[in-house]
């Protein structure tokens, strides 16, 4: 399962040099048959301690991670959702991904240019969400122009989808993302095949600048007023310094502590991105682990057994048995597999388990 990540932003934020600082965490192509070469596509490693630990467990030959795709499209200009710059490009490029991850300058520096003269967060939020909210008002008002003959023709599906549609129009036209309009599940489904840019999973990225004037260092009312947009909204965002990022890609882990800890920043943001966005997407890992190889499997959370099994192989949906289950934290305690089943932790689980994040798992199918 390899979902997408787009990294949007206006010019001279950050956005590439976030995007060159997380491909540091590429992984090889030859675990992934399916991965692009485009140069703008990066797949990166869900940074996960724990299958280090299940390594030694097992004494595994080789560890293989979950990864994320994430996706550098070209900056946004105002008026892209009307043709500006590259704007049917950029708006095609975000409706291929599955998410958003919009990056946010939150840093002051004379000698980086910003397109609108001063630095304004909440502003280029506004100027992104704009853009993307009218092409999907666009699209919204298309359909609802050509759905008609399928209401008159009796087609249930359509007749509940143009009073959707209705209702969004208004809800779009007012400058709110597609994703804050109250919609029963039902109605979710009935949405995608517009594929509206606003519908997506948004995470907010805030690029500081070492050495720069950092508006959360110094509580900047910019700044305030950011995270008080983040909360109203129930929005998620990570904070990132890119730069330092990038400047650390190539060094070992030892070197990159020894060196965040001289500016000042103890984690890595951009680990913290790569998670957010994973569990931005609704996804989970769970592991398989013995001597040829430990492996994180990507499923969607509340994924039932046979569900996850088809990470591994298609068949193992239609002909799962049962799974014997241990979690991962039973199975550290135990110090291996045998002694977690002499304790009792190892269990047998049927095709209704609903699948945790970190079980340890070995599937019996037909």
């Amino acid at each position: 399962m390899a979902l997408s990540v787009g990294i949007v932003g206006l010019p001279n934020v950050g956005k590439s040099t976030l995007f060159n600082a997380l491909t540091k965490n590429e992984v090889l192509m030859a675990n992934y048959p399916f991965a692009t070469i485009d140069p703008t596509v990066g797949v990166v490693a869900v940074p996960d301690n724990r299958l280090q630990t299940l390594s030694n467990i097992s004494g595994s030959q080789e560890i293989i991670p979950a990864i994320v795709e994430f996706v550098d499209i070209a900056g946004l200009v105002k008026g892209a959702s009307a043709g500006e710059g590259l704007g049917n490009k950029f708006l095609s490029n975000i409706r291929e991904t599955d998410m958003i991850a919009e990056v946010v300058r939150i840093f002051e520096d004379e000698d980086v240019h910003h397109v609108s003269g001063a630095i304004d967060p909440m502003g280029d939020i506004e100027v992104i969400n704009l853009e993307l909210i009218m092409a999907d008002a666009e699209t919204v008002s298309k359909r609802l122009g050509t759905i008609s003959r399928d209401v008159r023709a009796g087609d249930k599906d359509a007749a509940a989808l143009q009073a959707l549609m209705e209702r969004m129009l208004p809800h779009l036209e007012a400058g709110q993302l597609a994703n804050r309009l109250e919609m029963s599940d039902e109605e979710r489904n009935l949405i995608r095949e517009l594929h509206l840019l606003t519908m997506k999973a948004f995470l907010y990225v805030c690029n500081k600048k070492n050495g720069a004037f950092n508006l959360d260092e110094n509580n900047d009312d910019r700044w305030q007023e950011l995270v008080q947009f983040f909360e109203a909204t129930g929005s998620e965002y990570v904070v990132v310094d890119a730069g330092v990022e990038h400047e650390l890609k190539d060094l070992e882990e030892e070197e990159k502590t020894e060196f965040r800890r001289e500016y000042g920043a103890q984690d890595s943001g951009v680990d913290a991105l790569i998670r957010a966005a994973y569990h931005r997407l609704g996804l989970m890992s769970y592991f398989t682990t013995g001597e040829k190889e430990t492996r994180a499997w990507t499923v969607k959370q509340g994924s039932t057994g046979p569900e996850a099994g088809a990470a591994i192989h298609t068949d193992f949906k239609d002909k799962y048995i049962r799974a014997q289950v241990v979690a991962f934290e039973d199975l550290v305690t135990a110090g291996s597999r045998a002694a977690a089943k002499e304790a009792g932790k190892v269990r047998t689980e049927g095709k209704d388990y609903i699948v945790q994040d970190g079980d340890v798992i070995e599937f019996m199918h037909s």
